[in-house]
């Protein structure tokens, strides 16, 4: 699967991005607001799945939504 960068250029999809990307927003908020590792990786996993069924590169800012709409769902607002 490939991904729709800003600057218009295709690359591959990599899942540890988003992972890494979470992981970030979630050791900036305090320590009881954090998620799990678990969540971060069902989380990823779960935009990974989604993007997929697209049918088409999604673009970051698709990836972005996808993975915020993930985290709050998961009731981890400070993190989003």
């Amino acid at each position: 699967m490939k991904i729709i960068k800003r600057n218009g250029s295709e690359v591959a999809f990599d899942i540890t991005k988003i992972i890494v990307a979470i992981t970030k927003a979630n050791e900036s908020v305090e320590e009881v607001d954090r998620m799990t590792p678990v969540q971060i990786q069902r989380i990823a996993e779960s935009v990974t799945l989604q993007c997929e069924k697209m049918n088409r590169s999604p673009s970051v800012e698709e990836i972005q939504d996808l993975v915020e709409h993930q985290i709050m769902a998961h009731g981890a607002s400070e993190v989003a």
